[in-house]
């Protein structure tokens, strides 16, 4: 079972049915999270990428890219609090 770190989007914190960057956490899966949507291998590859992107899905209001899978009780601040160490 993977670590909670590698469960999570290294942008919003989002827990992953699937580890994003798979097991190893080296091997993305190149698909899109449902909350801020970012694709998984390119702009969360380095700690540096990931606060970039989330700097700005946080300051145009942290919209869910699929509104659809958002949670009815939901915090952004909640979520992020949750983020993998190094992408802090």
């Amino acid at each position: 079972m993977p670590n909670d770190d590698l469960s999570r989007c290294r942008v919003c914190g989002l827990e992953l049915d699937e580890p994003p960057w798979g097991l190893d956490g080296k091997t993305p899966l190149f698909e899109h999270c449902s909350c801020c949507g970012v694709e998984f291998g390119y702009q969360d590859a380095t700690p540096a990428g990931a606060r970039k992107f989330r700097e700005a899905w946080v300051a145009s209001g942290a919209v869910w890219d699929e509104p659809a899978r958002k949670p009815a009780v939901w915090s952004v601040e909640v979520q992020l609090a949750k983020l993998p160490e190094g992408f802090r």
